[in-house]
């Protein structure tokens, strides 16, 4: 296989055969005396024959027979010496395979590569070639691990390593760094840049095809980043930090596909690594607060709820979008403490709103593989004493049908404790109407992008009416998101949606403004901050006045 064409260097010494001198010495003494000593005996057999054997022939006869003891003795020692030695220098051997390779796959580890690589881009930069790296990372290998269980994933893990070595040529050194994540490196002529891209394009050809793992079909993927040799990269750390920077990137576009290494990824990185690192330290200090987005009935404007957003007040750079640090969050595995610390500050500010009012909070599909979510949802509404009917959880097409078994469970835990749930982001995934009649939802919301077009697109305005009329027959309410003028409200109201969400009432807004909202329109409770401030403001005042 390839990837073992890399010598670690010179092999230790052979182990000390000192040990077979001793009876490899008394053997051969012992056959030296044997020879004098058997003729001697023989002359003494002779006169047995004649009867005049003496004291000194028995004793001849008596040497024979202990040179041969010792003769014998040290020939059955030297040879289990021999086998001693000859299988310590297997596990040496073996222990030095080990040591270089993988166990499970037999490609080089990591060290190797790295060893081996440097070599490798020495040799090329002699020769006036350049080494391209590339690094590969398996798509969706958990779930194949996770459904067929951790032999499966073994075997598959094995034919990919064939799968990636084999479009490769004849010099190029492979290596499995850990887990689903394999990394080679080939020279090649730079005057044929094609050479790379062939070999990737192969590779992730493959890849994408099943495979056939203990009479089951394992279907994956590989994402794949490319770096070569060139200006400010001429050793095989640059090389393999570039190729990783370019892997993160393919697998943030999309997975399934190759991204050449250029420097604009290097900043994208370092702006991802300072945001990850804000959050780790911002979401404890609760820099990520609770904003908030009306949703009004679409005939009267009548406020029937709110959903909640989150932003990030950054004591630097002012208050940021989430679509700047949420996705960092879902792949930092940060999103499910920011959600619920998010969550845990809106249930508390929500509990003092009219008790009509719903709060709405989207679950990010990272959360939706976390099978003790319902627990830490329920376990939040009851810190926060806020009532469960009021809570709507709002999942996204593509989070539900991601597992649908595991998500159904997480909606009956959820429905079970009396929350609501809602499907969110509406026709924008691969929802079958038998999968929907099976699903205890409370409402469907219709998707911004269709919403926002269909005033001046009939197309969309088609799909909307479809989807309304669906929900309809479903028994499901449904709500609108997007919704920026008049004309779509109208729209809306004539295709039966009563329901609708957007700026054309009102921009999302911080706590201190929804509270303000809601005073105006006397849809605070006595208890609530605003109203506590208000009383304390009023009474000052009248102390202001007597005075």
């Amino acid at each position: 296989m390839e990837g073992m064409t890399i010598e670690e260097g010179a092999p230790p010494g052979r182990p000390d055969d000192r040990r077979d001198l001793l009876p490899a010495g008394i053997t051969i003494a012992a056959t030296l005396l044997v020879i004098p000593s058997g003729w001697t005996v023989i002359s003494s057999l002779h006169r047995s024959l004649l009867g005049e054997l003496s004291v000194g022939d028995n004793l001849m006869v008596s040497v024979l027979l202990l040179n041969i003891a010792l003769t014998l003795l040290g020939w059955r020692r030297y040879r289990a010496l021999k086998a001693e030695v000859a299988l310590h220098r297997a596990a040496e051997a073996r222990a030095r395979e080990l040591a270089a390779s993988d166990p499970l796959t037999g490609l080089l580890n990591r060290r190797v590569l790295a060893e081996g690589g440097a070599r490798l881009v020495e040799s090329a930069l002699k020769c006036g070639r350049t080494v391209a790296m590339l690094m590969i990372d398996l798509d969706h290998f958990k779930s194949v691990n996770d459904l067929h269980g951790h032999a499966a994933g073994d075997q598959l893990l094995r034919a990919a390593s064939e799968a990636i070595t084999a479009p490769l040529p004849p010099q190029a050194i492979t290596a499995r760094l850990g887990g689903d994540e394999f990394a080679c490196a080939f020279p090649f002529d730079p005057s044929l840049p094609n050479t790379v891209n062939n070999v990737a394009d192969a590779i992730i050809a493959r890849m994408a095809e099943p495979f056939l793992i203990g009479g089951v079909e394992a279907q994956i993927g590989a994402s794949m980043g490319i770096a070569q040799t060139g200006a400010g990269c001429r050793t095989i750390d640059t090389l393999m930090r570039r190729s990783d920077i370019a892997l993160y990137a393919a697998k943030r576009a999309g997975r399934n596909q190759r991204a050449w290494f250029d420097a604009s990824m290097e900043r994208e990185l370092e702006l991802r690594n300072e945001i990850e690192l804000g959050l780790r330290a911002g979401i404890p200090t609760g820099q990520i607060v609770p904003w908030f987005e009306q949703q009004v009935d679409l005939a009267s404007g009548a406020l029937i709820g709110f959903e909640l957003l989150a932003r990030w007040e950054h004591p630097e750079q002012g208050v940021l979008e989430p679509a700047l640090f949420i996705p960092v969050a879902e792949e930092s595995g940060l999103i499910g403490e920011l959600s619920m610390s998010v969550m845990r500050s809106a249930l508390e500010e929500a509990r003092h709103w009219d008790p009509g009012l719903l709060l709405g909070v989207n679950i990010s599909p990272a959360q939706m593989r976390d099978p003790w979510l319902a627990q830490k949802i329920v376990k939040l509404l009851t810190e926060s004493n806020f009532p469960a009917e009021r809570l709507e959880i709002e999942i996204t097409e593509a989070a539900l049908f991601e597992n649908l078994g595991f998500a159904a469970a997480i909606i009956d835990s959820l429905k079970n404790q009396g929350i609501r749930v809602a499907l969110d982001d509406f026709g924008t995934g691969y929802s079958s109407l038998t999968n929907l009649r099976a699903l205890p939802l409370d409402r469907i919301k219709i998707d911004h992008s269709f919403v926002i077009q269909m005033a001046g697109d009939a197309d969309a305005a088609a799909l909307v009416r479809m989807i309304i009329s669906l929900a309809d027959n479903l028994g499901v309410a449904v709500m609108a998101e997007g919704v920026e003028t008049d004309d779509v409200r109208k729209m809306l109201i004539g295709l039966g949606c009563v329901a609708g969400q957007g700026w054309h009432f009102g921009k999302p807004g911080p706590a201190r403004a929804t509270r303000a909202l809601l005073a105006e329109r006397g849809l605070l409770t006595a208890a609530s901050p605003s109203a506590v401030a208000g009383e304390t403001v009023s009474i000052r005042q009248g102390r202001k006045k007597r005075a």
